[in-house]
């Protein structure tokens, strides 16, 4: 993230020691595990110690209005000779002093203050903050195995792909290209949501990886009608199998919700994946689409993936809404399956190793 800072690791906590604590805590609140991040001043456990880091952030930063101090303290009875009240009534009139000395007439509200002084203090030093940066929470990234995320272009997959990062899972993005029926803004919008995604990431390979799958999904658009975009449906989760096994990945995540689109009815949600062995895992399944926005606004992935894209249609006039698995593997291509690694053993990385610029029209 381009911080110096030196990591002490402690229980429920880690300190970062620098020069540049906005940026630490920036870094830090983007950081998988992280429940929140705060700008701190260190100090000896004791009140007079505490005292005096509160008066020196009283003068720094309250300007008047209503104050609060908020004190946890940690560690065996024994450690201390004061309680956390203790902490907060003597803070408290530390603050209240620095601010008449300074000019400002200080005014104190215990339930919710202007701006809240936090003390925490632990067996051999405190801490002294003023704010509570909320980070995503979750588990720290790299403690599960990873899955294959499949990315359209649209709002809900990086959302998804985000869901299952939180909880400590590595992905390993892909976007089928569609040739005529995605087009090069599509795939733009999934490469720019990828690099957001990837600065939740830092020291991982989160590259976009790119299926050239255009010919095979025309194939499909000619040959099927009736539960086309089920089979294009099964066709993208066989590739997404495929780059799976590549990448020691033990399943699938996708932006799918029930309703949302014809393909994405119960029945046909269940037909589509019986297409592969690995769990589909869909994070999104009961999420409404505004809340689903909410949350690509809040990640940081909501402008790109509603970025202006040209492409033809591809699902059919009267798509099928209850696909029976007999029905759709009678329709699809014979050869699907094979088509899919056919597809996945050419899929290339959009990034440093490539110039991003991918032709869809090549045979599958």
């Amino acid at each position: 993230r381009g911080v110096d800072a030196e990591i002490e690791q402690r229980r429920f906590r880690l300190l970062l020691h620098t020069d540049d604590p906005d940026a630490a805590c920036d870094a830090a609140v983007d950081t998988f595990g992280v429940v929140s991040a705060s700008p701190a001043g260190r100090t000896e456990a004791t009140v007079d110690s505490i005292c005096a880091g509160l008066a020196r952030a009283a003068r720094a930063r309250y300007n008047g209005g209503t104050f609060g101090v908020s004190a946890r303290r940690a560690g065996e009875p024994s450690a201390h000779p004061f309680s956390s009240t203790d902490i907060e009534r003597e803070g408290g009139s530390a603050v209240w002093e620095a601010a008449e000395s300074a000019g400002v007439t200080p005014e104190v509200d215990l339930d919710d203050p202007d701006l809240e002084f936090f003390v925490d203090c632990r067996e051999d030093e405190a801490f002294v903050f003023l704010e509570k940066r909320p980070g995503p929470g979750g588990l720290p990234l790299g403690t599960q195995d990873p899955v294959v995320a499949l990315l359209s272009g649209g709002i809900d997959s990086p959302v998804a792909a985000w869901e299952l990062m939180k909880r400590g899972v590595p992905v390993v993005p892909l976007y089928a290209g569609l040739g005529d029926y995605g087009g090069v803004d599509n795939q733009a919008r999934a490469l720019s949501t990828t690099e957001r995604l990837a600065e939740y990431a830092p020291g991982r390979d989160v590259r976009l990886r790119f299926a050239p799958a255009g010919d095979a999904i025309a194939d499909i658009a000619d040959t099927v009608e009736a539960g086309r975009m089920v089979v294009v449906r099964r066709f993208m989760f066989q590739v997404a199998a495929a780059v799976a096994e590549d990448h020691g990945a033990v399943g699938i995540v996708t932006g799918e919700s029930v309703g949302q689109k014809s393909s994405q009815t119960t029945a046909n949600l269940a037909v589509s994946g019986e297409a592969v062995d690995l769990p589909v895992h869909r994070p999104l399944l009961t999420v409404d689409k505004t809340d689903i926005a909410r949350l690509a606004e809040d990640i940081g992935t909501f402008r790109e993936s509603t970025i202006a894209a040209g492409c033809e249609r591809l699902a059919p006039d009267y798509p099928e809404t209850r696909a029976r698995l007999s029905d759709v593997e009678e329709r699809e291509p014979d050869d699907l399956r094979e088509r899919a690694r056919a597809v996945a053993a050419r899929v290339d990385v959009l990034g440093d190793e490539t110039d991003g610029e991918l032709a869809e029209g090549e045979t599958a």
